[in-house]
């Protein structure tokens, strides 16, 4: 009822629906069949799992039906802020940028947490009366959000097949022309990956990368500076190379094209 009021009041608001606080079950099972029946334009998928499940559920976005119901990833995190975790979440993020015309938004677990005052965990930055520690995870995110793109492209990051600690994606913002690269090695040794940007024109050799690495375990500790911090260097590409990913870490790499 709630929904049709508001479609027939308001069409330029976009009504999103909810489908429970669980990737499964039945509580999301009989939300995705009201959302069908309605044509709910958007519904609200979260969930809180242990790394491994989001590891393991990469691909859980590919087989959901095109132009159809998009979804909101509206709170999500692996239970904890340690690498492991931090590198769980960056490798589900390259799916949801592999899966760009399901997952119209998505938005991390609770943002801001009062040490000594947490109700829950994880969250992305503590802070006390004098200080701010922002949590590994935050820089996972906030990489993600400084190099976004409105245009995926497959086939230009080339890992071992059926790898799950390797995770990679490659968009392009275009409005800049920026090409963005990001991989993901959640191991505990280095892997190559391979880069073919033959399908871009005009590119400028100078990019520059960043990565955050750190032990599997790793954190950076409350009331302390921040030790997991992501390191920007500058980078030469070719239309085609190797890249060696360090063991636990995301890579970003930035190419800028001519115009």
């Amino acid at each position: 009822m709630i929904y049709e009021a508001v479609k027939a009041k308001h069409p330029e608001i976009t009504v999103i629906g909810t489908v429970g606080p669980a990737p499964e079950g039945d509580d999301y099972n009989k939300g995705w069949a009201f959302a069908n029946a309605l044509y709910v334009p958007v519904v609200d998928e979260h969930y809180y799992s242990a790394p491994e499940w989001f590891i393991s559920h990469q691909y859980r976005y590919d087989a959901y039906k095109r132009n159809a119901t998009q979804v909101y990833v509206g709170e999500y995190a692996s239970w904890g802020n340690k690498m492991k975790n931090a590198l769980a979440e960056a490798a589900y993020m390259t799916a949801l940028e592999r899966n760009g015309d399901v997952v119209k938004m998505a938005s991390y677990a609770p943002l801001l947490a009062k040490e000594g005052f947490t109700q829950w965990r994880p969250d992305m930055i503590y802070f006390n009366n004098t200080s701010i520690t922002p949590s590994v995870n935050y820089y996972v995110q906030q990489l993600f959000c400084s190099n976004r793109g409105d245009m995926f492209y497959s086939n230009v990051i080339a890992k071992n097949a059926g790898d799950s600690a390797l995770a990679a994606s490659c968009v392009q913002d275009s409005k800049t022309g920026d090409i963005i690269l990001k991989l993901v090695n959640d191991s505990d040794s280095s892997t190559t990956m391979h880069v073919n940007l033959s399908t871009f024109k005009k590119l400028i050799p100078a990019a520059v990368k960043t990565e955050l690495t750190g032990n599997a375990d790793a954190s950076n500790d409350f009331g302390k500076n921040a030790e997991i911090v992501p390191v920007t260097t500058s980078f030469n590409i070719n239309k085609s190379f190797d890249y060696k990913t360090p063991a636990r870490s995301l890579t970003v790499i930035r190419i800028k094209t001519k115009n």
